[in-house]
């Protein structure tokens, strides 16, 4: 009979079409104060390679002492690549993407809005965000490079964030999605540096890496999503900092909370840093609550992590929303996990999290119906296609 792990890793492989691997190593990595110093390690002890993909890259310390780590590496002969979302970087601060070049690092602006070839459409971006140093060890979760993070959740002088670090069979996943994106860089894929050594297995999770495209109809993001809501037999714990599904999406968690599955949904509250997506998700809350779905707002900060745990048996962290750009239009990467300790931990920080929330009732809904009449009520429809 097979176990509840191998029933789940044989659903999401045989529907995904994407093999997990065995004997990683993944350590979780939780708030700015703990993944930037890990992430700048990485890179400062690269000899070969460092590749860097990503949605956000701001302005702050953190920004400068990225650019800086970069600049050393590249000085040295390492090659580095970095991709920036054309739109989601855009309030980097030039001087450091000119360091950085000066440096040798290789810099490629991902779907720039205007080109040599005109305009292009405002979506279909690259939301991933990635780092590989050396083919060994790689990062991917929610944070962006920016001084909102750089900080702790527990003194409100960071967001909540959650990152993975990845030893193993898994990098290879991590750096095709990065490969991927620099394909449309035009420059080449692979130099001499790429040796594509054997990966160890001397971990202990296992692991699947799944990469949303940008397209027309809905990814392999989406199609996650719905299994793991379909298939859920006790517990759903989601975190989901800009929740805004499309309808297949909502009709299918709700179902699952009506068959009797205990769903959690963390959220944030006041901090949020985008008004009209907390709109967007306050309009679902009456649906929600009916459906027996538990609401926490997250009051400290920013709640940006985004992670999914299912029955205690699997977890899900990466770059992807649950909103209508993550499942269909952007670029995206998560990672499945397969490990029990690995989802207690995400649990327990989950737990922790609950402390600091306020919980929904459908006493607060009369307050919140009248904020969404307020003048940014017309733009909640939007925001389901353009958060």
């Amino acid at each position: 009979m097979m176990t509840n792990e191998r029933r789940w890793r044989r659903t999401l492989e045989g529907s995904l079409g994407i093999p997990a691997t065995e004997g990683n190593q993944v350590d979780v990595l939780r708030d700015g104060i703990t993944i930037f110093p890990a992430m700048l390690e990485a890179i400062s002890s690269a000899t070969r390679t460092v590749d860097l993909l990503t949605f956000v890259y701001w302005r702050g310390d953190i920004a400068r002492r990225f650019a800086a780590a970069l600049s050393e590496r590249a000085a040295s002969g390492v090659r580095c690549r970095v991709i920036l979302d054309a739109l989601g970087a855009r309030h980097v601060e030039k001087e450091l993407v000119e360091r950085m070049q000066a440096a040798g690092v290789h810099v490629y602006w991902f779907r720039p809005l205007l080109d040599g070839d005109g305009l292009h459409h405002p979506g279909y971006r690259t939301h991933r965000k990635v780092l590989v140093c050396d083919e060994e060890v790689a990062f991917t979760g929610g944070i962006g490079i920016g001084e909102e993070w750089d900080g702790s959740s527990e003194d409100g002088t960071g967001w909540r964030e959650t990152q993975l670090r990845v030893r193993g069979p898994a990098v290879d996943g991590l750096r095709a999605a990065f490969l991927d994106d620099w394909l449309d860089s035009g420059q080449a894929l692979l130099d001499e540096r790429d040796r594509f050594p054997e990966q160890p297995r001397d971990g202990e999770t296992t692991a699947m890496v799944i990469r949303g495209a940008s397209e027309q109809g809905r990814n392999d993001i989406a199609m996650l999503r719905q299994l793991l809501f379909e298939q859920a037999e006790k517990e759903l714990r989601l975190t989901a900092p800009y929740f805004a599904p499309d309808a297949v999406v909502l009709d299918t968690l709700i179902g699952a909370a009506e068959r009797g599955v205990r769903v959690q949904l963390l959220v944030p509250g006041v901090n949020n840093d985008k008004m009209v997506a907390q709109l967007a998700t306050e309009r679902h809350y009456q649906l929600l609550l009916d459906a027996g779905i538990e609401i926490h707002v997250f009051t400290p900060t920013m709640l940006h992590a985004k992670v999914i745990t299912v029955d205690g048996v699997l977890a899900v962290v990466g770059s992807a929303n649950l909103n209508h750009r993550s499942l269909r239009h952007d670029e995206e990467v998560d990672v499945v996990l397969f490990d029990a300790r690995l989802v207690g931990e995400l649990n327990a920080h989950t737990d922790a999290d609950l402390a600091r929330c306020r919980r929904i009732t459908s006493d607060d809904l009369d307050t919140v119906d009248r904020a969404a009449r307020g003048p940014l009520r017309v733009l909640t429809g939007l925001v389901t296609r353009w958060t």
